[in-house]
């Protein structure tokens, strides 16, 4: 089936304006009328459900966590991009367009990420009335720093901990709306089935992790905002509950699953320190702008302390590849460039799995005070977590699995395939293409809370009359004992692995075969391997406790099921591409001096893959991508 993305036609510069006004709308008291489900409480989810609360929609909001505010947004770094031009020096909504199509390797819909330029602006203005304290320079303007894959300072940030202030003034605006009572809010829930009635989505089925009870909530609308699937790989970056789960039930329920193979590979993240390490810590890209990345020439020096090493003795390898962009290069570049200094037998630490982050230059030239003001709480983590001293010796580093650019086909207005579903911020794949660039995932998720799904959602139920389908229709019943089977079906296994036993299996074969260099020989190994796993996981898993209380095993058990049906369709994915673009490295696929290889002429589309069931091969739908505005290139940061 050849998908149609729904992207307006005409002037790019106009095309979202446009398509607002072109939209129908539902006048303020009929929105009453209309019952929003919005799953996830991140960026993205928190701020759809506030504004669609503030609109006068009624919302039920759910999150797994014990309050919104610890949806994982909280652990974003780094910044936000917005093309405001503060410092003067050449940005505009049309160069953050460019570098976000570049950056993504000229795999993304170009109208979805021309609205996300367009509207970054109002995004700062939103926060900035919210409070949230972004740095500020001396005259107490917004300050802005440089990210990977851009040649300006277009990067508002709070320290290293945007994404904490961020998600706070997403919080406020939505406990507003929960004491307004336009919002309800479900906590320690968790979406485990998506109620599907003659074709369209009606409600979401979920289990209350206290006390184990499965109930369903109708709706007229459902917005899955669940984040990223990256713990496939086990060890990421990800908080240990971050899953796949709540995509997966809607791809098991007909949504298409478009790009599972773009995974972004974070260059900057502690390295592994042992077999039973349970998730990896990212060190924020923005350590870039003053640290440089360098690893020793020769590899008997590896040994040696960094401070023993010479000048004339290091490598600034990222300096000498790509000299126009330097310790900025894009994520997926700089993230393969390690990785090849460290194959070359120049990796240092433990495991010589890491590169030196070094900050010394930078501290002679501006003082310590300076670096501290910038990015102290970073320098304060790494050493509770490493013991190192980063102000007197560079950090050690090294890519770790970190963000999911493919994710649940939408269109235009965020919609997939599914009428009635919604998908919003990394939960669906539609702005990044084959690469995300460093403070693009806070702004995506931002611009599709506030600013996107208030008018694209009114186009929808502008059609439809509200309350048709409630939880008293037999497809709700039904979830709710398929739900129920299932945990039962989990809990009587009786087996004798545990369930990180098998997820770390899982993980050792997705990183391995299918990160950050993937081949034929690789795919073909992990195609394999993932069926051996999953059917061992449902003949020899162990679920202790019971479903009527508090379980983590259990909500780890089904979330591994997920990963493992998930997972065959992301190798088979990645097997399907024949070319080398962004985080997707193919080793047949690359020029000869190791820079990824496009196939513009067969792949310059979407891949959006149908679930056929576990075992059975996916049905693939392709979304034609065309470049009107940018014009396709050979990627290129040197």
């Amino acid at each position: 089936m050849i998908l149609d993305g729904k992207a307006p036609t005409g002037p790019i510069e106009k095309s979202w304006d446009k398509h607002r006004f072109d939209m129908k709308l539902v006048n303020p008291s009929n929105k009453r009328k209309f019952k929003i489900l919005v799953v996830g409480t991140g960026l993205a989810g928190g701020a759809g459900a506030a504004s669609l609360g503030e609109l006068g929609y009624n919302v039920e909001a759910f999150c797994y966590q014990d309050s919104a505010r610890r949806a994982h947004s909280i652990a974003a770094q780094g910044g936000i991009n917005a093309a405001k031009n503060y410092p003067n020096d050449g940005d505009s909504i049309y160069r953050l367009f460019y570098d976000t199509i570049k950056g993504g390797d000229f795999r993304a819909r170009e109208a979805d990420v021309w609205r996300l330029a367009q509207v970054s602006n109002n995004i700062i203005d939103q926060c900035v009335a919210q409070g949230v304290p972004f740095a500020r320079d001396y005259a107490g303007y917004l300050d802005n720093r440089s990210f990977g894959g851009a040649q300006v300072s277009r990067t508002f940030y709070a320290r290293g901990q945007t994404g904490q202030q961020l998600l706070l003034g997403a919080y406020s605006a939505l406990s507003r709306q929960v004491k307004a009572g336009t919002v309800k809010l479900h906590q320690r829930t968790e979406m485990v089935d998506l109620v599907v009635v003659d074709g369209v989505a009606k409600g979401i089925t979920v289990r209350n992790l206290i006390t184990g009870k499965i109930e369903s909530h109708w709706g007229d609308a459902v917005i899955l905002a669940t984040g990223g699937y990256v713990n496939v790989f086990y060890l990421s970056t990800n908080a240990m509950g971050c899953s796949v789960t709540a995509a997966w039930k809607a791809a098991q329920k007909g949504a298409y699953f478009a790009n599972p193979c773009y995974t972004q590979i974070h260059p900057t993240c502690i390295p592994q320190h042992g077999d039973k390490q349970s998730k990896l810590t990212l060190m924020s890209e923005s350590l870039r702008n003053d640290g440089r990345c360098w690893v020793p020439k020769k590899a008997a020096d590896c040994e040696n302390l960094a401070g023993d090493i010479t000048e004339d003795d290091r490598d600034y390898y990222l300096e000498r590849k790509y000299p126009s962009f330097g310790n900025l290069a894009p994520r997926d570049i700089a993230s393969r460039a390690a990785k090849e200094q460290c194959d070359d037998e120049r990796g240092v630490g433990p495991g010589k799995r890491g590169v030196y982050l070094d900050f010394a230059d930078s501290i002679n030239r501006l003082g310590e005070e300076t670096i501290r003001g910038r990015y102290g709480n970073l320098f304060e983590m790494y050493e509770k977590i490493t013991d190192e001293n980063a102000y007197q010796q560079p950090m050690r580093i090294y890519p770790a699995p970190h963000y999911s650019m493919g994710g649940l086909w939408v269109d235009y207005n965020c919609m997939s395939n599914i009428p009635g579903l919604f998908v919003l911020g990394e939960a669906n794949f539609s702005v990044h293409g084959a690469n995300r660039l460093g403070a693009s995932a806070l702004m995506q998720g931002l611009a599709d809370g506030y600013f996107v799904i208030p008018y694209t959602i009114a186009g929808y139920l502008a059609g439809i009359t509200p309350g048709t389908v409630k939880d008293d229709h037999a497809e709700f019943k039904r979830s709710v004992e398929e739900v129920e089977g299932q945990t039962n079906k989990l809990l009587n296994i009786n087996g004798k692995k545990t369930v990180s036993e098998l997820h770390r299996e899982l993980g050792k074969v997705m990183w391995e075969d299918v990160g950050m260099a993937r081949s034929d020989a690789s795919l073909n190994n992990a195609i394999k391997r993932i069926p051996e796993i999953r059917e061992e996981f449902w003949n020899n898993v162990n679920v202790t406790g019971e479903a009527g209380e508090l379980n983590q095993q259990l909500e780890n058990a089904g979330r591994l099921a997920d990963f493992l049906e998930f997972a065959e369709v992301f190798a088979k994915d990645a097997l399907h591409r024949e070319e080398s673009c962004g985080g997707h490295f193919r080793t047949e696929h690359q020029t000869d001096d190791g820079e990824a290889m496009r196939d513009d002429e067969n792949f310059a589309y979407a891949a959006a893959w149908e679930f056929k069931g576990a075992g059975n091969e996916p049905e693939l739908h392709k979304e034609p991508l065309k470049f009107e505005n940018v014009k396709l290139a050979v990627r290129s940061y040197k």
